[in-house]
């Protein structure tokens, strides 16, 4: 068997790319939700006013 350093750390940085991946678009999808939330919590106070 040779020295497998090199493969686990390219694993490693596979698995780290795909989680940040995920984290990236979660919270682009977030943002928008958050977004229209504030837009409807600012239309029904403006109503209201």
């Amino acid at each position: 068997m040779g020295d497998e350093s090199g493969v686990t750390a390219l694993e490693y940085a596979l698995i780290a790319s795909l989680i940040f991946l995920v984290i990236v678009a979660s919270v682009q999808l977030m943002a928008g939700n958050v977004t229209d939330l504030y837009n409807t919590i600012s239309n029904a106070v403006s109503d209201n006013v």
